[in-house]
């Protein structure tokens, strides 16, 4: 069977460093998104992560992973009406919810591929899977998932991460089993999650190896 070209990729953040240089990760789901045929939009996701402050500019502001990503992208030939960006989230369940909420809703979208790396895929499914069967519209929405390869990253570093997203995985399917529409999932990022909630504690602090990988 045939099947339609995604109107829109969307590209979770994968950390950014120093001048906004965007680790290898980041830049092989970015190169894996060119590839892609038709005239997507291009969907970048991120503001940043709660494990470690972001890295900041000249003009001492933070850089954000999704802006970092734009600018790659823009060098790279794709024109500005192509690309959209998100700068709310510091996680994945906060991509998915803040994409949908901010971008795939308002436009109208439905036909969306997800790009990741493999160390982040089993997450990144079960999260916008989640996220995204939540008062959905009629018919829902046709996800599709990738992920290009961890080869060549640090085996400490894919090591550690891999524990970290083990145990967010669980985490996930805790909250899946809880909440079960998106005025829950808004009270409950606003009243439990680290990341969003003012009162909430701070997330765990992580090993230098699975930091590294943010």
């Amino acid at each position: 069977m045939e099947t339609s070209p995604p109107e829109a990729i969307l590209i979770p953040g994968g950390g950014v460093r120093a001048e906004g240089e965007l680790p290898e990760w980041t830049l092989r789901r970015l190169q894996r998104a060119l590839q892609v045929e038709g005239r997507p939009l291009f969907i970048l996701l991120s503001a940043g992560t709660p494990h470690k402050p972001p890295p900041l500019d000249g003009r001492g502001f933070p850089i954000f992973e999704s802006l970092a990503a734009a600018r790659w992208l823009l060098a790279h030939g794709v024109p500005a009406e192509r690309i959209l960006t998100e700068t709310c989230s510091y996680d994945t369940i906060g991509n998915a919810y803040f994409a949908r909420r901010l971008h795939v809703d308002p436009l109208g979208l439905r036909r969306l591929l997800v790009i990741t790396s493999e160390f982040h895929l089993a997450r990144t499914t079960a999260v916008f899977g989640w996220v995204f069967s939540l008062d959905a519209p009629p018919g829902g929405y046709h996800l599709q998932f990738e992920a290009v390869s961890d080869a060549g990253i640090d085996p400490r570093l894919l090591s550690a991460r891999g524990e970290k997203e083990a145990s967010a995985l669980r985490q996930v399917q805790q909250l899946r089993a809880q909440i079960h529409s998106l005025a829950d999932l808004h009270r409950w990022l606003y009243t439990r999650h680290a990341a969003y909630a003012p009162w909430a504690a701070p997330p765990a602090v992580l090993d230098e190896d699975a930091r590294a990988s943010y």
